[in-house]
């Protein structure tokens, strides 16, 4: 038993040894580059799919479903309604950050959605047959993909009316910064910094444009195809036209200060004088009626029951 048990032992430890030979001489040897690759991978792929779920509703899901949605739309449109979607979307100051293949996906979840509308209130509501139903059915889609167009052209409208508003307060910081000492540049950052609003941010994009390398006057030039607002036309033409010239700016914005703010003033004159015309209106509609009645309610009372009397 004495013997039996060292040889055990020992055996036990040569096997061991063995299986731990085996194991390292076995094993093929770590590319540490590799690993290093591998790993990057990994944390990659899941920074990936974190960033992808901290994105937006809309960017995650709807934007894509627009994307499909339009591709049969935009293999049937021209070119031309291609560029003009994208002007306007352009002078709405790209609302959500839209373009064009969302935008035509947005009329035709708009087209669906109404034309099952329709089909639904007529044929089931209004118990009208199926084929007048399938009749306004399409009726629903035509208005539904036309009525986003009326909601951009009010966000249009709304946009240059805002820039126009804030043109002569804009001028008026410019010429003061620039008549300071600031540059042209440095008063744009100034108006920026103090004057938020959609003239604010044309400014801002033509600042980082210059950043990055583009000429001031293209920069400035590029605002009036997104705004197509007159007086905001003629300032910029003014400031390349001196720039090109070697004017002072100083004067160029004071000049342009003034001639907008008689503008502004002969367009408030304008709208009071148009404002009894437009009182003219609910007047006529509201208040008469209701005049007549008071007035005359009780003399008509009165005739019909001498008249039934007679």
């Amino acid at each position: 038993m004495d013997t039996v048990l060292p040889i055990i032992v020992a055996a036990t430890a040569a096997g061991a040894i063995l299986l731990m030979f085996l194991g390292l001489a076995g094993g093929a040897p770590v590319d540490p580059v590799q690993a290093r690759l591998t790993q990057l991978g990994t944390m990659q792929a899941k920074n990936l799919e974190e960033l992808e779920l901290q994105q937006p509703f809309m960017e995650r899901t709807l934007r894509p479903l627009f994307a499909r949605l339009s591709g049969f739309v935009s293999r049937l449109s021209s070119t031309s309604f291609s560029e003009r979607t994208e002007k306007r979307l352009a002078l709405a100051g790209n609302p959500g950050d839209l373009r064009v293949a969302d935008w035509l996906g947005i009329k035709v979840v708009a087209a669906f959605v109404f034309a099952i509308v329709f089909f639904l209130l007529f044929n089931l509501a209004l118990a009208v047959g199926p084929l007048m139903a399938v009749v306004l059915g399409v009726a629903g889609a035509g208005i539904g993909y036309i009525a986003p167009e009326f909601w951009l052209s009010g966000r249009i409208r709304r946009r240059q009316k805002a820039i126009l508003v804030m043109i002569p307060d804009t001028l008026d910081l410019l010429t003061i910064s620039v008549r300071a000492g600031l540059g042209f540049d440095a008063a744009l950052a100034k108006v920026v910094e103090k004057l938020p609003g959609p003239l604010s941010e044309e400014f801002r994009r033509a600042l980082a444009e210059v950043r990055v390398g583009k000429a001031r006057r293209e920069a400035l030039r590029d605002i009036v195809p997104r705004t197509e607002v007159q007086p905001l036309t003629n300032f910029i033409g003014a400031i390349i036209q001196a720039e090109q010239l070697g004017v002072s700016i100083s004067k160029v914005l004071q000049v342009q200060s003034e001639q907008l703010r008689i503008e502004r003033r002969q367009r408030a004159e304008e709208q009071a004088a148009k404002a009894p015309i437009k009182m003219l209106f609910p007047l006529v509609g509201c208040i008469f009626p209701s005049l007549f009645i008071v007035i005359l309610g009780p003399a008509i009372i009165l005739i019909v029951q001498n008249l039934a009397l007679k």
